[in-house]
């Protein structure tokens, strides 16, 4: 959310609907018992739908019979800007996001008395829902606590991999799409240089390798499953090598950390040598893992940035 910064107005009428954009930048109203979450019963949280910064959890979501989505209280941590509303002629509180600015609903104070005695209405147009069972891949791991007190999930078990296959962009932009992928982050390992640049490692002076440190829950997703997709989505029989990129930083690598980790990589590796797949050995390295050094900002989901960027990585079947 630090880094966000709101597009123009013309830009967002491209993002938004007609009636989003009436809704948060025009402060409009949508129609009661017309809209998109006024009753919604699936657990999750919602987010603003120009920024994604986190609003409000369906935990605290109630039936006020307005036709409009009803909360108790924002989720713990966000500011929740209120400002003096006299348009139609009364006082009201309107209720804006603090990141983007998006006008939301209103404020009253005729909510139930056991929660504080709040009703925050706000416009489903202003919201986007993310559904509980996608909340970590999506980013929002952070706000699961509560959902684990209330019984609707079990708390992650969080397990980190370190792997290394050809030019992280492409590896990046299939791994974080992977069901019970919590978290990526593009860098460098596997080498002597601390601290290395893109520049150094692309000299391939440093010892390192393009790596991704995926961090996953593993009650969801098991460290064999995920090293099945690692060698589905990159060709782990050519030497220093995938497609034009060349080099040791493109080198092919499992770096364990843990004995576990080594012996399922090692398992697996076989498995994957045995099941006439490829037509030549598989090459890749399997090695304790090292210092991991996250890459510079602008590697980061670059795909996600710069769609249609450059990628060597597609997943086979």
């Amino acid at each position: 959310m630090k880094d966000f910064k709101k597009p123009g107005p013309a830009e967002l009428k491209k993002k938004l609907s007609s009636e989003q954009f009436a809704v948060t930048q025009q402060c409009g109203t949508e129609p009661a018992f017309r809209n998109a979450f006024w009753d919604n019963h699936k657990p999750g949280i919602y987010v603003d739908v120009v920024s994604g910064e986190p609003l409000f959890s369906s935990l605290d979501k109630f039936d006020s019979g307005t036709g409009w989505p009803s909360f108790t209280q924002p989720v713990k941590g966000t500011d929740i800007v209120e400002k003096k509303d006299s348009a139609l002629g009364m006082v009201r509180t309107e209720v804006r996001s603090k990141v983007a600015d998006s006008h939301l609903g209103h404020v009253f104070d005729d909510g139930p008395g056991d929660k504080g005695g709040l009703r925050y209405c706000i416009n489903s147009a202003s919201l986007q829902f993310i559904p509980l069972e996608e909340m970590d891949q999506a980013g929002y791991g952070r706000y699961l606590e509560p959902f684990v007190k209330a019984g609707l999930i079990k708390a992650p078990m969080r397990e980190t991999a370190l792997l290394a296959g050809g030019c992280f962009w492409g590896m990046e932009e299939i791994i974080r799409k992977i069901p019970g992928v919590i978290k990526t982050t593009v860098g460098y390992s596997g080498g002597s240089t601390a601290n290395p640049t893109y520049e150094e490692v692309c000299t391939g002076g440093t010892g390192h390798a393009e790596a991704i440190q995926v961090e996953f829950d593993s009650a969801r997703l098991g460290y064999e499953n995920l090293l099945d997709y690692f060698f589905r989505m990159h060709d782990p029989t050519t030497l220093n090598r995938q497609h034009n990129d060349v080099g040791t930083q493109y080198r092919s690598a499992i770096f364990y950390t843990s004995e576990a980790q080594k012996q399922s990589a090692e398992r697996v590796k076989a498995r994957w040598d045995k099941s006439g797949k490829f037509n030549r050995p598989i090459t890749t390295e399997i090695t304790a893992a090292t210092k991991f050094y996250s890459a510079e900002e602008y590697h980061q989901k670059y795909l996600v940035k710069h769609p249609g960027g450059y990628t060597c990585h597609v997943l086979r079947d």
